[in-house]
């Protein structure tokens, strides 16, 4: 698919720099198939998802996962944690980070993050795979964990189109209510809509909820370069999906009844874990996903799809596309934009329940 056809224009003020007063406070648009895109809101889902569906949530959790320090020279230095690649105690870790300074790091160069004196990252090399990218030797103070030392040192990764730099309640807020496994730099962000109480209702009408885990990497900051997206290198993101996972889908094709992922990181670890075997079913399993999502895909496992709005030019939006159709989805983000709605990771949601048939 030509990349191109997923462009859209979208005025600036409709980027959500702020999350609604409420977790579930924002705006919901509505897709049926042949009908116009419905306005409702958020609060509204327990009357639109069918009774007895599943729901399915990714848990992973947010890491406080940029880092700022200085070399010994006084250059200032900004990491971004991706991913750990080896443990060697509870004080010394190697991690694989996205490194922005005034000057290239080799290896051997010492970092001393700010905020927690004795908190130190030192190069040990390059990543030759992705640009800007090194791995580095994370070494606590004596008394502290790693992970502790990052969650005092840390600040949360807010995209950059969200135009601030984060603040104390982005902490929670950029955080999904189910955020219990860390590893991701960046939120599941149509999680971030359902509250407590929301989640409550839901379940009061019958409806099931389970939970998958999608790491969110470094492909979220990446833009696509190409001009087709068959050529576009995706990026791999560890998922998992547990038996209670499996089972549960597997109970909801017993008593037939759809299949709802909120957001596109659940659908991309559900449809990497299709049972081909079992047409809808999941199979139990741990691994890297570069599975790219665009029209023309068959979907397996996943029959609705609650979403934000997503950047232009996206793999995101293409598998939007893919899954409510290409030209439904573009004239409902046309609409989004004339009814003034909140775009991106801070934004206003859409739920589509008719999935389209490639």
């Amino acid at each position: 698919m030509r990349v191109d056809r997923l462009d859209y224009d979208l005025p600036a003020e409709l980027i959500a720099a702020r999350p609604p007063a409420d977790r579930d406070g924002g705006r919901l648009m509505v897709l049926s198939r042949g009908a116009e895109p419905a306005d409702r809101r958020i609060v509204d889902l327990p009357d639109l998802i069918p009774p007895s569906a599943l729901v399915v949530v990714n848990d992973t959790r947010v890491m406080p996962a940029r880092l700022f320090g200085h070399k010994p020279t006084g250059g200032k230095v900004e990491l971004l944690l991706l991913e750990r690649l080896e443990t060697r105690g509870e004080d010394a870790e190697i991690w694989r980070a996205l490194a922005r300074a005034s000057k290239a790091m080799g290896e051997g160069t010492r970092v001393a993050i700010d905020k927690v004196e004795g908190f130190r990252a030192d190069v040990v090399r390059k990543d030759e795979t992705e640009p800007g990218t090194i791995d580095v030797l994370l070494t606590a103070p004596t008394g502290k964990s790693v992970t502790a030392a990052i969650d005092e040192a840390g600040h949360v990764p807010l995209p950059p189109y969200v135009g601030r730099e984060d603040e104390p309640e982005d902490r929670e807020r950029y955080q999904t209510i189910f955020a219990r496994r860390a590893g991701a730099v960046a939120a599941p962000t149509a999680g971030l809509h359902l509250s407590e109480r929301l989640v409550a209702r839901l379940e009061e009408k019958g409806i099931a909820f389970t939970s998958v885990t999608l790491h969110v990497s470094l492909g979220t900051f990446q833009p696509v370069k190409v001009d087709d997206l068959d050529e576009h290198p995706m990026h791999a993101e560890w998922y998992e999906i547990g038996d209670a996972a499996r089972d549960a889908i597997a109970a909801a094709r017993a008593r037939n009844s759809p299949v709802i992922a909120i957001g596109t990181t659940a659908v991309r670890a559900l449809e990497s874990a299709a049972d081909p075997e079992r047409p809808g079913h999941v199979l139990t399993r741990s691994d890297r996903t570069r599975l790219l999502i665009q029209p023309g895909y068959t979907f397996k496992v996943v029959d609705g799809l609650l979403t934000n709005f997503h950047l232009p030019r996206s793999t995101l939006l293409a598998l939007v596309s893919a899954f409510a159709g290409y030209e439904e989805t573009l004239a409902a983000y046309r609409a989004a934009v004339e009814r003034r709605y909140r775009f991106f990771s801070y934004g206003d949601a859409m739920l589509v329940l008719d999935r389209h048939e490639a």
